[in-house]
């Protein structure tokens, strides 16, 4: 995603894994959503699996997709 100001980090846990490292988040506002690991998680291995807090990137037009940047 581009560094701009429409990108929102949100903090939730996962609650489903999926295939292709995609997971489905519950964020703590209530939303939830679908969202995909970042390149930079991938590189280093970093595993996720349900149960684990993250904070996610939410883009302000599409608030049913996102990005996992960091695992708590």
């Amino acid at each position: 995603m581009p560094s701009n100001k429409s990108v929102l980090k949100e903090e939730g846990v996962v609650y489903e894994a999926l295939r292709g490292l995609a997971f489905r988040v519950r964020l703590h506002n209530g939303l939830e959503i679908l969202a995909h690991l970042a390149g930079r998680l991938k590189i280093n291995h970093i595993k996720v699996i349900p149960g684990d807090r993250v904070i996610v990137e939410l883009n302000s037009l599409d608030d049913k997709r996102g990005r996992i940047i960091r695992r708590l």
